[in-house]
């Protein structure tokens, strides 16, 4: 029974000349839409993915800074090796790593510091790099906006 009655469908169908489906125009116009709604929410999460790689630069620094801090308790000076701290820079995604941030101690003396964390890579594609620092004080502060 049920094959007489999908048989007698089809060539009802192929007698008419045509299926029941949408039009290449609507299907296009569709398309259309969900692009321009694409394109309306990507700029907000830009913003999103860049502060949330700001916190990565931001914790690295910290840690610099408590290093920083125990190897001045320890030597009554600061230093400007990382290595000398016990600070491991992770690879950057230049290397093949996950890291955004490269860590450096810029100025270093008896009785100061300076750190910086620069982004390896250009997060909103404006040529500008990313940049923190953080000093003896614990003063953080973004030097190159995003």
């Amino acid at each position: 029974m049920k094959n007489k009655n999908f048989s007698s469908y089809i060539k009802n169908t192929i007698k008419k000349g045509y299926v029941k489906a949408y039009s290449l125009t609507e299907i296009l116009i569709v398309l259309c839409i969900i692009g321009i709604l694409l394109l309306m929410v990507l700029p907000n999460q830009t913003s999103v993915i860049s502060q949330a790689k700001a916190i990565e630069a931001q914790a690295m620094l910290n840690q610099v800074y408590g290093l920083e801090k125990s190897h001045f308790y320890r030597y009554s000076k600061y230093t400007g090796d990382l290595e000398e701290l016990g600070f491991e820079q992770e690879q950057t995604v230049e290397d093949g790593g996950q890291a955004v941030y490269r860590i450096e101690i810029i100025e270093s003396s008896n009785s100061s510091f300076v750190a910086r964390a620069t982004s390896v890579s250009d997060l909103d594609g404006d040529g500008a790099f990313n940049t923190w620092e953080i000093n003896d004080k614990k003063v953080l502060k973004e030097v190159v906006k995003e």
